[in-house]
């Protein structure tokens, strides 16, 4: 695939953006339908700019602390931003920003997010905490497109793994990490490629699960 055909990609962050390393990594492979041509954070300080920079990806930083609580200015001068470079395809990466309707109807099916649960449980924050607290067996993480309404959009990837009966929120944050690393880039991939349809808010794709699908926990012996 020539650099022309490719989907340019913005990953928006707000720190460090350990899944943006995942998906720049990913991006530099021979035929990956994308390419990350843009890193925009709201925040100055964000380590994920240094990290962006140093694999020769532009980075813009548009503040959203000076527009106060008027949430779609702040996404007005992003989208003006996203415009101007071109871009097809938008990635969030630990963007701690809540998206107004208006935003997210300029990337209806272009936006995707990774959240770190299998939805629809545990939408919103410390889902580690709460899977353990329900004694759940098994966890994990999902890319989804990004609607409205909070980690509710159509479904385009998932990863699990088991929860050990030891687990501490660390060690099983950890693991899920591990997965989203894996997942986002190749969600990224599906997408890019056209491989992905939305059909009455269910996410359709071409690829298929492995021949032995099953993930049992605990394993009885």
């Amino acid at each position: 695939m020539s650099d022309t055909e490719k989907r340019r990609v913005a990953i928006l962050i707000s720190g460090r953006g350990s899944n943006m390393t995942a998906l720049i990594e990913a991006a530099k492979a021979q035929g990956f339908p994308a390419e990350i041509a843009l890193v925009v954070s709201n925040k100055a300080d964000a380590g994920g700019l240094k990290i962006a920079a140093q694999h020769g990806i532009t980075t813009t930083v548009i503040e959203s602390r000076p527009f106060g609580t008027d949430r779609e200015a702040f996404e007005r001068a992003l989208q003006d931003k996203l415009t101007a470079s071109r871009i097809d395809l938008v990635c969030l990466a630990g963007f701690l920003r809540l998206l107004t309707p208006w935003f997210v109807k300029q990337w209806e099916g272009r936006m995707l997010n990774i959240h770190p649960a299998l939805l629809p449980a545990y939408r919103g924050l410390h889902t580690h905490e709460r899977a353990l607290a329900d004694g759940v067996k098994i966890h994990g993480a999902t890319v989804h497109f990004v609607v409205p309404e909070m980690d509710a959009g159509p479904i385009v990837m998932q990863g699990a793994v088991a929860v050990r009966a030891d687990d501490t929120v660390e060690t099983l944050a950890a693991r899920v990490l591990a997965v989203e690393h894996q997942i986002y880039p190749d969600a990224l991939r599906l997408v890019a490629s056209g491989g992905v349809r939305i059909e009455n808010g269910v996410c359709r794709t071409r690829a298929t699960g492995p021949a032995d699908d099953r993930l049992i926990s605990p394993a009885v012996i």
